[in-house]
């Protein structure tokens, strides 16, 4: 507010500590307030502070996060003024919030906590990844019936009726969100976190590499994530009019969170962030530390790294390895 010396009528919130999924619930907080004030905006500002979490331990699973999060930050402008209808860039179609936090296993998988020398940090479970893929099916049972085309929502619907009331043992339909969303932004925090939702979603390699780029340059940014995503696809996709854009958010507590946006115009938009960036360099680069890694593995005796999805298929040998 001083650095753009904003007026003393200007309302703010402080939504600190709410994970890396707190953009979503900011958004939503944002669309609450835009229905209680008409005419007005609401300036959505999310960053990631990890110096005070600085772990100085030994404990592997705490270490974790230092080497994954960096520093970013996005700014969102939003308003329900009529006027400004031409130059806004989408429109707010659903936001789903949900959270597993009642559940002991999920409320601990993510924990700021002290070792057993006093060192503070944060301890990431190992179960991490089953409640992250529990959390996000229920986060999209909600919003499905909000996005999906009819035909999905019928099969949907179908399987549902078949295992609730007939009893059957059918396995949970999954909808497939590529029927209804043209780009997918999911929250960069880890290969495996995209992994992940990539499988569980059955998405191709195209919706999550915006995503894997995101990764690949500037790490888990937390709640900042999916917006980096989305200048990925804004600076080398470009939007056309009426496009649903999906973004995922994953964090402590446990929570998924999700947002639908629709894009009111075509356009492509260059980036800051994304200037100079070589989709077909970052893919030879995870080449050849999958290679490296994967020799690393096989001289302990441990399972080597499947193939990062999407990149191309390189040889181990000698000559294959020094073309790089």
């Amino acid at each position: 507010m001083n650095h753009f010396k904003m007026g003393r009528n200007v309302i703010t919130y402080n939504l600190g500590g709410m994970g890396c999924s707190a953009s979503p619930i900011a958004i939503d907080m944002a669309r609450q307030l835009l229905e209680l004030y008409p005419n007005t905006y609401a300036l959505v500002v999310s960053t990631e502070n990890i110096t005070q979490n600085m772990y100085k331990g030994t404990q592997r699973s705490m270490l974790i996060p230092n080497v994954l999060f960096r520093v970013g930050g996005a700014a969102m402008l939003m308003t329900n003024k009529r006027s400004e209808g031409w130059r806004a860039k989408y429109r707010l179609q659903a936001v789903v919030r949900t959270t597993l936090s009642g559940e002991d296993a999920a409320y601990n998988c993510v924990m700021e906590m002290e070792d057993a020398q006093g060192h503070r940090g944060v301890k990431l479970s190992k179960e991490l990844m089953n409640i992250a893929g529990k959390a996000l099916k229920d986060n999209i049972t909600t919003l499905g019936p909000q996005v999906l085309p009819l035909s999905e929502k019928l099969v949907f619907v179908g399987n549902m009726l078949a295992r609730k009331v007939l009893k059957l043992k059918w396995a949970p339909y999954i909808p497939d969100f590529q029927e209804a969303t043209k780009h997918i932004c999911i929250h960069t925090g880890g290969r495996g976190v995209i992994d992940a939702i990539q499988n569980e979603l059955g998405l191709t390699d195209n919706y999550v590499e915006p995503s894997r780029a995101a990764l690949y340059r500037y790490g888990n940014v937390s709640s900042s994530s999916v917006w980096y995503v989305l200048a990925f696809i804004e600076h080398f996709r470009g939007l056309q009019k009426g496009d649903q854009v999906m973004q995922l958010a994953f964090g402590s507590g446990f929570k998924c969170n999700s947002c639908v946006w629709v894009a009111n115009k075509t356009f492509q938009q260059d980036h800051y962030a994304w200037e100079g960036f070589n989709i077909a360099s970052m893919y030879e680069d995870l080449s050849t530390l999958e290679i490296k890694l994967n020799k690393l593995l096989q001289s302990k005796g441990e399972k080597p790294l499947d193939r990062v999805p999407g990149s191309p298929r390189v040889s181990t040998t000698p000559s294959t390895v020094a073309a790089h």
